[in-house]
């Protein structure tokens, strides 16, 4: 059976370094973490965690409540934080919630009862008991809460869908249709308010027949299309408020015997990996995933390892408007 000295003889370090980096990773440099974490891994080494757990009285486990993880998005935000959160000796235990409170409430009272060190919330809820006094540790990532006693990592979903409108009313569009998501959600509040934004900034009135609700799947992007399509005066462009719901459309709307982007354009949120291979590849914007997860995973280890991080702090990522061939100028027949 391997031992702890012939990790330290694997890695270059002393066992008391081993030991430090097994019981307090925190106080080990990144460099030297790695490369303890990959000598045990080489060795196969396996402490006795309920030991390390004990001295430390911390689990090492990290709750990550996400509402669904069909959703590619979602999929790629977790693979962030999987990486981060194992390159610092934590596992996740992962919570598929579909958006139930009584769920999430169920999974966040094992950072309550210490089963587990800190929670990572995907959805604009919160968990835990917002009259405490002491809140615990929690990172709001993606769809976030306004006010929150936690730090959230965000994007500026009001000014990439401003971008992104602002790029259909420059190829000429006036009437540009939206695919909404969910009516409770911040995302589906912020993106419809950036391209309010940017119709009114250019002196389209916005109309409400042009809009259509959805949740973020295929199928609400499906069937949102088809009730676009049966407007009297249909739009030239559809703005969907994600990928997902935009590859729908596009299934619809090709079933009409429509081209794209020949007789109507559209343009997604998100940037997934089928946004570039659908047929015609999707204009969208495109946000970093990964990132999300990541910069979770530092907030919350900080909170959790008692590092200066602010329950106020708010990190925005960067966002990019990526065109493709979804998107064109409006049919020149329906110019005015």
């Amino acid at each position: 059976m391997t031992n702890i000295r012939q990790v330290a003889d694997l890695a270059g370090v002393s066992v008391a370094t081993v030991s430090r980096t097994l019981k307090t990773p925190d106080i080990v440099s990144p460099e030297t973490r790695e490369r303890v974490l990959k000598a045990v891994e080489q060795a196969g080494y396996r402490p006795n965690l309920t030991a390390v757990q004990f001295r430390s009285q911390r689990t090492r486990n990290l709750v990550v409540l996400v509402p669904t993880v069909a959703n590619t998005f979602f999929a790629r935000v977790i693979a962030g934080i999987q990486e981060a959160a194992s390159r610092s000796g934590y596992s996740v235990l992962l919570c598929n919630t579909l958006g139930d409170e009584s769920v999430e409430r169920d999974y966040a009272a094992m950072v309550t009862n210490r089963q587990a060190d800190g929670l990572i919330q995907l959805r604009a809820f919160y968990p835990f008991d917002a009259s405490g006094s002491d809140p615990l540790p929690m990172v709001n990532a993606c769809e976030v809460l306004d006010e929150a006693p936690c730090p959230r990592v965000q994007l500026n979903n009001r000014e990439a869908s401003r971008v992104l409108t602002e790029h259909l009313i420059q190829l000429g569009h006036r009437r540009i249709g939206m695919i909404k998501g969910p009516r409770q959600s911040p995302l589906t509040r912020d993106r419809l308010h950036g391209y309010q934004e940017a119709l009114q900034d250019a002196g389209i009135a916005p109309d409400e027949e042009l809009l259509c609700p959805g949740d973020f799947t295929l199928a609400s992007g499906y069937r949102a299309a088809a009730t676009l399509l049966e407007r009297h005066d249909a739009p030239t462009a559809i703005f969907c408020e994600n990928d997902e719901m935009a590859i729908g459309a596009i299934q619809r709307l090709k079933e009409a015997g429509l081209k794209i982007p020949d007789d109507i354009s559209v343009a997604g949120f998100d940037d997934i990996a089928f946004a570039r291979y659908c047929d015609p590849p999707l204009t969208t914007i495109s946000q970093p995933a990964e990132d999300f997860g990541r910069e979770a995973v530092a907030l919350l280890l900080g909170l959790i390892e008692g590092q200066a991080v602010k329950r106020n702090a708010r990190r925005i990522m960067p966002f990019e408007l990526v065109v493709r061939n979804s998107t064109g100028p409006v049919p020149t027949i329906l110019m005015t």
